[in-house]
């Protein structure tokens, strides 16, 4: 539960109205709670970027309730609500695709459940946001529970606006139904953003700065979410997977690897965009558009392996298309496959072991992820740009 822990501290932070953008309260309240100390993390102190927080003012706030209560119990509380939450998604998502081909999307969606243990042992917002995305979705296409859907993905585009701001851009861009629902989303992210940014403010005013600074630090090179070759923490099963990680190998450098990733996927977007627009809003088309743009929501900006738990979006596309048959189908499921298998944990937790986590294994690790999910993206999105343009739209 490292990540739980520095939601949980920094909201006890500001509940006793210290700042906790600054690394120097992080890492007291730390040590002065004895079962937190450092001892969990033997080694991983030395580094200048341990105890700066990354995060919104919102996680804060959301969390705030729970850092009222004993840490056993808040971890239990975060732990249930992430596995729930989660589930609950993956069942949707094969009610979604129970009268195409149930069986195969079943084999889908447990193989993705057994490759997210990750997604519930760190304790990260990822497994709420990416659970409550989907279930929104579900809310959405089928007309129920949509009051309930816009809380859940406003509290999803809190925690991870880089995982669920795509999926809400889709619900802008699409009939008038699906942007009625965005903009209930919207109207609630904007209570939940002001009411945390007010409160954190109120204890440290100069929070942006410092949250920018943050940023800015774990992201240099050789900071944790530097996604070129010195990073200290793109190595492991939960790996970085946006495409800079690849095009770093070229040239390390942001500003060289990080426009280069902007064009392409940006290219991408746009095509999808425009296909959106155009198109109406059929539940095949909706699905077939989410399959897209769930693993091109991983490729441009900062994302871990646990972050493309989000492709579930594209099982119903995929059993659509296997029920087809023909060479689509077998594209469908080998990609598929392959984005599953090297965003997961299994395979990466074998691998890793096999290779006793040796230079040499690092120097191939960081390339099936992002190019997996790459090829997936395009491959959903070539056949969302096929897709017949009328048709009965979402109610």
């Amino acid at each position: 539960m490292v990540d739980f822990k520095e939601f949980y501290f920094g909201s006890r932070l500001l509940i006793e109205h210290r700042d906790p953008y600054q690394r120097s309260n992080m890492i007291a309240i730390y040590d002065r709670e004895a079962t937190f100390s450092r001892e969990p993390c033997p080694g991983c102190w030395h580094r200048d970027t341990d105890g700066l927080t990354p995060n919104f003012p919102t996680i804060f706030f959301l969390v705030a309730p729970l850092a009222l209560l004993p840490w056993p119990v808040a971890t239990a509380i975060w732990m249930g609500l992430t596995s729930v939450c989660f589930l609950l998604a993956g069942f949707l998502m094969w009610k979604s695709a129970e009268d195409i081909a149930p069986q195969f999307s079943a084999g889908l969606i447990f193989l993705f459940l057994v490759n997210s243990e990750l997604l519930v042992a760190l304790g990260n917002s990822v497994g709420l946001a990416v659970g409550l995305t989907i279930i929104a979705v579900w809310c959405f296409l089928r007309n129920r529970f949509v009051l309930a859907g816009a809380i859940g993905l406003a509290i999803a585009l809190a925690m991870k606006p880089h995982d669920a701001g795509l999926v809400w851009l889709y619900l802008m861009f699409s009939g008038r139904e699906l942007r009625k629902r965005a903009l209930q989303t919207l109207a609630v992210i904007a209570v939940l953003g002001l009411s945390a940014v007010a409160w954190t403010a109120s204890v440290a005013p100069h929070w942006l700065d410092e949250l920018l600074a943050n940023q800015s630090a774990i992201t240099s090179r050789g900071g944790i979410d530097d996604p070129g070759p010195a990073s200290t923490g793109n190595f492991g099963p939960n790996m970085i997977v946006n495409l800079q990680t690849v095009v770093s190998r070229y040239a390390d450098h942001s500003g060289f690897y990080n426009p280069v990733v902007y064009l392409l996927c940006g290219a991408l977007l746009l095509v999808w965009l425009g296909n959106t627009w155009r198109m109406r809003p059929t539940p095949e088309a909706c699905w077939f558009a989410l399959a897209a743009v769930a693993p091109l929501s991983m490729l441009f900006v900062y994302h871990r392996c646990y972050d493309a738990r989000l492709l579930l979006l594209g099982v119903p596309a995929c059993a659509m298309l296997w029920k087809q048959g023909g060479r689509l189908a077998w594209w469908a499921l080998a990609l598929n496959l392959s984005a599953i298998l090297f965003s997961g944990d299994v395979f990466w937790i074998v691998f890793f072991h096999l290779a006793h986590y040796a230079g040499s294994s690092a120097a191939i690790s960081y390339l099936p992820a992002p190019l997996a999910l790459l090829a997936l993206g395009v491959f959903h999105l070539y056949v969302y740009v096929r897709q017949p343009v009328s048709g009965p739209s979402v109610t």
